[in-house]
């Protein structure tokens, strides 16, 4: 029996990994659909395309889906919906500020299921500028620590190239720039030869809210229930968690 469950178990967790894989492969292919549609297929005059390709690619996407989802997006390849992108305003837990990012073909399919997931999760949803103004876009490329990796050699190759911040969060480095200077960045890095795991445009909060672990489960759960939609690509939220209540949680 306890062979059986085991197996149980293990089967169980493939299914939820390759459920949450099909899901990201999803929202990978609109995000690079989107980007040639908006910028053409060339990667080297486009690099919102270019980071959407390199994040498909780093997590496993075939080659053939990427390529296909690069013409359906610059209209060389029938197939392609009409993305449209969208975002929604609200409050988790605790106060927390919530921003969610949508690219849907359905707006009236994607504000009923949003609201949903964030009601029936403890939160509420706000007007538009409700909380938008407690997060600033910006560029974020991330880099693995390692012996060869530090903080100093970040600084030396990109600051040069327009960076902000270099911040140490725990076995990575976030680098924090202007949107526009993420491809200056990213080939300050690559120059440098040092690997940087994502680069991204993202919502960075201008102030945060601290949550014990029992806020940081209820703010876990939401933002879980919110990813796990279809039509959503990003959550953001202006929460932080120190480093004892993260153990703690794992």
């Amino acid at each position: 029996m306890s062979g059986h469950s085991k197996w149980a178990t293990t089967k169980h967790k493939k299914a939820i990994i390759d459920s949450r894989r099909a899901k990201s492969f999803a929202k990978y292919i609109k995000a690079i659909e989107v980007a040639s549609r908006l910028g053409g297929p060339d990667m080297a005059g486009n690099p919102t395309l270019y980071d959407a390709v390199a994040k498909a690619k780093k997590n496993s996407m075939p080659a053939d889906n990427i390529e296909r989802a690069i013409k359906r997006g610059a209209g060389l390849e029938a197939g392609a919906a009409d993305w449209q992108t969208i975002m929604y305003e609200g409050y988790g837990p605790n106060g927390v500020a919530i921003l969610i990012e949508c690219l849907t073909d359905n707006r009236n399919r994607a504000a009923g299921e949003v609201r949903v997931a964030v009601t029936r999760n403890g939160g509420s949803m706000g007007d538009l500028g409700s909380v938008s103004y407690l997060f600033n876009r910006k560029g974020v490329v991330i880099v693995t620590k390692s012996a060869l990796v530090t903080e100093d050699r970040i600084l030396e190759a990109v600051l040069e190239a327009g960076a902000q911040e270099v911040n140490d969060i725990g076995d990575s480095f976030e680098i924090v720039c202007e949107p526009t200077d993420m491809p200056a960045v990213r080939t300050a890095l690559e120059s440098a030869k040092i690997e940087y795991d994502s680069a991204e445009s993202s919502f960075l909060p201008t102030m945060s809210i601290p949550l014990d672990a029992d806020g940081a489960k209820k703010v876990f759960a939401l933002i879980d229930a919110i990813e796990d939609l279809d039509d959503v690509q990003n959550v953001y939220g202006n929460f932080d968690i120190s480093d004892e209540v993260m153990a703690s949680l794992d």
